[in-house]
């Protein structure tokens, strides 16, 4: 038993006021990580917002060359009766913008033959920063 008792002695562990303090340590490292994690991931949203905007973009302008005037919804990029038709213009469904809303189509549009739209996160148009409309004719 002399044994056991000295080895006992001899364990180390952690304190209670040890492991509070590691856990508050990786609350702050995250409170300073975080912040800077979820720019990017909004930076990236804007930049998928905008390529899809290009390819819907690149899709209506094929449509066009095809059939001599502007599909009048994103959906007639994928389906269409016309004998003209040479799609589908687009390889898979029309995509939601990157906050889950729908693109908005405006033929004709007011800066140009056609307007695709995207409101950003809020959904609204108008709006700053992540709120900020993602357009065609920019």
């Amino acid at each position: 038993m002399d044994k056991n008792k000295k080895y006992r002695k001899k364990e180390k562990g952690f304190t209670l006021i040890e492991m509070l303090i590691v856990i508050i340590i990786i609350g702050l490292l995250a409170s300073l990580v975080a912040p800077r994690l979820f720019t990017k991931v909004d930076k990236a949203r804007i930049k998928t917002a905008k390529a899809q905007i290009e390819l819907l973009s690149t899709a209506v302008d094929t449509y066009r060359l095809d059939l001599g005037k502007f599909p009048t919804t994103l959906e007639a990029l994928r389906r269409s009766d016309d004998s003209k038709w040479e799609g589908p213009y687009l390889p898979k469904n029309i995509p939601l913008d990157p906050w889950d809303g729908r693109y908005v189509y405006k033929c004709p549009g007011e800066h140009g033959p056609y307007d695709i739209i995207s409101y950003g996160a809020d959904g609204k148009p108008g709006g700053t920063g992540n709120d900020r409309d993602i357009v065609s004719w920019e």
